[in-house]
């Protein structure tokens, strides 16, 4: 066999790997840590009376081995205490980037550092980059938790705070009726569309840009419920929305929950646009035509608000300040 020829997959393989045995390592539950660092306590209480009672002429190569493991265990229990137990919870915490929706602000791969601490002394302002708990209709089925919650955490732009009314007119972003250069906002295409999860992507020029059809964008209401609401001139919240070029990315995608018969949407593209209630974000990819958020499952509570990312730490050719 020539493993030339399998040497692309498998680095991508290791890099999978080892980014996933990173993330798990991030992640663990602080139940397990803390059982973890009670066992190394343990057997440190009972290796260190052991040791300081060895007499010299009998401290041979196996009182080495347990003065060393002995060390070991005092650096892992304070790490583990430190890190795990103050710094994640109340500081920062590293995130891995899985998806380009953030393309390329951040690329698929990209290890950020997030802010953990700045949300507990204010809140997230439009713009900043955003770690959060998903709500449990924007993740598939095996995500979701014993408690009917999302497992996993997404990362977007805040576009919408308290207060502010955010409308998308053919793809250009107004806050409370004034439009809003999104410099950072890109459409792009996967630079290869046969792999299930595309991990590279270049910009769409802007001729063709110019040429797709757009979604529109409001936060309306729907009973006693503020939601998401897309339309364009042939449809709006449909699973399957048509588009003038079918070569086009779809315009809009919108979850089940908020899929509405044409007769219910049509009076809802003329009614006012919402502001986003109090208590609630909204939730935008830079990747615009390739990110599934606040358009198609509505608005974030504060309570699911995790972080802010500030930095690119890995690899260390992308290090940068994340903004």
């Amino acid at each position: 066999m020539n493993f030339t020829l399998l040497a692309p997959f498998l680095s991508q393989v290791e890099a999978n790997s080892a980014r996933d045995t990173i993330d798990q390592i991030a992640r663990t539950p602080l139940s397990d840590v803390l059982k973890v660092v009670v066992v190394m306590t343990v057997l440190r209480l009972i290796l260190g009376p052991i040791i300081a009672k060895t007499p010299v002429h009998k401290r041979l190569a196996g009182y080495k081995m347990a003065r060393f493991g002995n060390e070991a265990l005092d650096a892992l229990i304070y790490a583990g205490v430190f890190v795990f137990m103050l710094i994640r919870p109340f500081g920062v915490q590293a995130f891995v980037i899985p998806s380009g929706s953030m393309w390329p602000t951040l690329y698929v791969n990209d290890y950020i550092v997030a802010n953990k601490a700045i949300y507990r002394f204010s809140d997230p302002q439009a713009g900043d980059i955003v770690v959060f708990r998903p709500p449990a209709i924007a993740v598939t089925a095996e995500n979701i938790g014993p408690d009917g919650q999302s497992k996993v955490d997404y990362i977007k732009r805040c576009v919408g705070v308290p207060g502010d009314v955010i409308e998308l007119r053919e793809g250009v972003l107004f806050r409370n009726g004034k439009k809003f250069d999104e410099a950072y906002r890109t459409y792009s295409e996967c630079v290869d569309p046969s792999r299930s999860n595309c991990e590279s992507f270049r910009s769409l020029p802007e001729s063709t840009v110019a040429q797709m059809t757009k979604g529109n964008f409001k936060l309306v209401k729907r009973g006693d419920e503020v939601i998401p609401f897309n339309w364009t001139e042939f449809d709006a919240n449909i699973a399957s929305p048509m588009r003038r070029n079918w070569a086009d990315s779809a315009p809009y995608v919108v979850a089940s929950k908020f899929q509405l018969e044409p007769d219910e949407a049509e009076p809802l593209k003329n009614a006012p646009a919402q502001a986003v209630p109090k208590g609630y974000y909204l939730m935008f990819g830079d990747n615009r035509n390739g990110s599934f958020d606040g358009r198609a499952w509505g608005l974030v509570p504060r309570e699911s608000i995790i972080g802010k990312s500030e930095a690119i730490w890995i690899p260390l050719s992308r290090w940068r300040v994340t903004r």
